[in-house]
């Protein structure tokens, strides 16, 4: 019988020293204790715990009962007897037990727990583990970072509640856990807090930094994957109650040197968690300094915006976003803002930045959704760089052919193309200024004349040849001549005056706008860019208008043949 195994051990034990405990003890105790819970003698095993003669047994053997206790507890009804007997067994050996046997056993615990049961394990051992934590005096502050991240771990898997149906069912008790997780680091929240300005002791400080790393960590999950505008319907939703340790970092005043050691350690995406609940729920905004400028807390911000924006879009396969999405305002203004951010931003790498994940966001959409952006940036964008990267892409489109990409075809790609090959001013359009789109929409034209046969016409571009030219070719020939007329007679102009002084210092219009003053050589090296700009310009049209020439004597021979 179980509970007469187990006797006839402690009854060894007991007359045995501390010092003379063997590893067979240990293995027989163990044996022996797990059977009478599994048999249902929890209340006799309880007998053996509270008996003050197998304190010292207890002491050392105790905590190799954690695991089938455990095990028992979790299978157990709540009305269940047995199951408040093995509760008590468990506050007793937390009371009895080595301290720092016990904190390995509890967390041992819960790191082989998995699946659904891992909420419930971590609830239970939660209350247990926080009174062995205050009691190791060595290496508190390691066993408190310890104890979270392995905490932190096993919850991480676990799916987040997203809508308010999910949050109230907590099917797998995540919700709760997380509450559960913020009490059990409270204590040693409150410890820090009150000791900070007592003294400098290393404990508190490694104390901090471990419970900075977990408000890091808990920022990535379970905060970023949640559904967090359903904070402000609720003060009672239980993320509202996780984000409050997250003002740990704000609520003292740390050590920027601290901090910016444990910020690079951890990612970008628990950062810009943090901005977007301080900036936009106002989490810890009192704690804020507010000397900061509104535009220098946009520059701080913006790297987090990105990498957030970025790390999501990567999550997601090309071609997998449905264009449905574009119907939402956000999947629009998102866009845009971006393009500004490239366009008007004076840090570069930022605007380098903006530029990969304007072309994240583009590759992720299906053709058509595509096809819609193109459409709105080429109208919205306002400059000829983003313009010429717009028709670059859609050139990239008309030769992936990925998929269903009826919509680079046809009278789809038509409609598109009238936006694409146009002077926006005709002939007294800036070239220099558009060259970028200008030459974009060229090379365009020239793939598109090369890779689709006349008969074929796919791409639908030979049916509009007659617009194309009127619209395009036509202006651009004497835009092109016209500008270029105008620069030559500049460069000869300063070139004759620099004749009389060699170092006059005068300033120069070019594209509209004037530059800063610069030498007659400075004026030249200018000028000359800008006709080079031109002769590029020139070389690609006249390419398109030679394969334009050789098409229609192609079609007068097959005529008279």
């Amino acid at each position: 019988m179980a509970v007469d195994e187990l006797q006839a051990i402690i009854q060894r034990c007991q007359i045995l020293e501390e010092a003379d405990f063997k590893g067979e003890d240990f293995n027989l105790f163990q044996v022996a204790g797990q059977k009478c819970l599994e048999d249902g003698y929890a209340a006799q095993l309880l007998e053996v715990v509270q008996n003050e003669k197998n304190k010292v047994i207890i002491k050392n053997m105790g905590w190799n009962l954690i695991c089938p206790l455990v095990r028992c507890i979790l299978m157990y009804k709540q009305e269940d007897d047995n199951r408040e007997h093995c509760l008590k067994i468990l506050d007793l050996l937390v009371q009895l037990c080595n301290a720092k046997e016990l904190f390995l056993g509890l967390l041992e615990q819960i790191e082989q727990t998995s699946g659904e049961q891992v909420c419930k394990t971590v609830m239970l051992l939660l209350q247990p583990l926080q009174t062995v934590l205050f009691k190791l005096q060595n290496k508190k502050a390691y066993s408190v970072g310890l104890s979270l991240a392995v905490i932190m771990n096993q919850l991480t898997p676990l799916p987040v509640p997203y809508t308010k149906q999910q949050v109230q069912e907590d099917k797998l008790g995540l919700c709760q856990c997380c509450n559960a997780v913020v009490d059990f680091a409270k204590p040693f929240v409150s410890e820090v807090v009150k000791n900070m300005e007592k003294s400098s002791d290393c404990n508190d400080t490694e104390l901090k930094e471990e419970l900075l790393k977990f408000c890091m960590k808990s920022l990535k999950y379970p905060l970023l994957t949640a559904q967090l505008d359903q904070l402000e319907s609720s003060d009672e939703h239980p993320f509202r109650h996780f984000c409050m340790p997250n003002q740990l970092y704000r609520s003292q005043s740390w050590e920027n040197k601290e901090f910016a050691d444990i910020e690079q350690k951890n990612s970008a995406e628990s950062l810009a968690c943090l901005s977007y609940l301080m900036f936009v729920h106002y989490f810890g905004i009192d704690y804020f300094p507010m000397v900061f400028s509104p535009s220098y807390l946009l520059q701080c911000n913006m790297a987090h915006i990105e990498e957030l924006f970025e790390s999501v879009l990567l999550r997601m396969e090309d071609n997998s976003l449905l264009h449905q999405y574009l119907e939402l305002s956000n999947f629009i203004t998102v866009p845009q803002n971006l393009v500004k951010v490239m366009t008007l931003c004076p840090i570069e790498h930022l605007r380098k930045k903006s530029l990969n994940i304007l072309q994240l966001f583009i590759n992720k959409f299906d053709a058509e959704g595509k096809y819609t952006l193109f459409r709105c940036l080429l109208k919205t964008s306002n400059h000829a760089g983003v313009e010429g990267y717009i028709i670059k892409n859609i050139k990239d489109q008309i030769h992936l052919k990925v998929g269903d990409n009826n919509w680079f075809t046809g009278h789809h790609l038509v409609s598109l193309l009238d936006l694409v090959l146009l002077l926006p001013d005709g002939a007294e359009t800036d070239l220099l200024q558009n060259s970028d789109r200008i030459m974009a929409s060229l090379n365009l034209l020239r793939y598109l004349m090369i890779k689709d046969g006349e008969y074929d016409n796919q791409t639908g571009v030979w049916t509009m040849l007659a617009k194309i030219e009127q619209n395009f070719l036509k202006p651009l020939r004497v835009g092109l001549n016209m500008s270029k007329a105008h620069y030559e007679a500049e460069i000869k102009n300063k070139k004759e005056n620099r004749r009389g002084c060699s170092n006059t210092v005068c300033s120069v219009t070019v594209s509209g706008e004037k530059l800063p003053a610069m030498t007659t050589e400075m004026q030249l090296q200018v000028l000359r860019s800008a006709l080079f700009t031109f002769d590029l310009i020139e070389s690609v049209l006249a390419r398109v208008e030679e394969l334009i020439e050789m098409k229609i004597k192609a079609r007068e021979e097959n005529y008279y043949h």
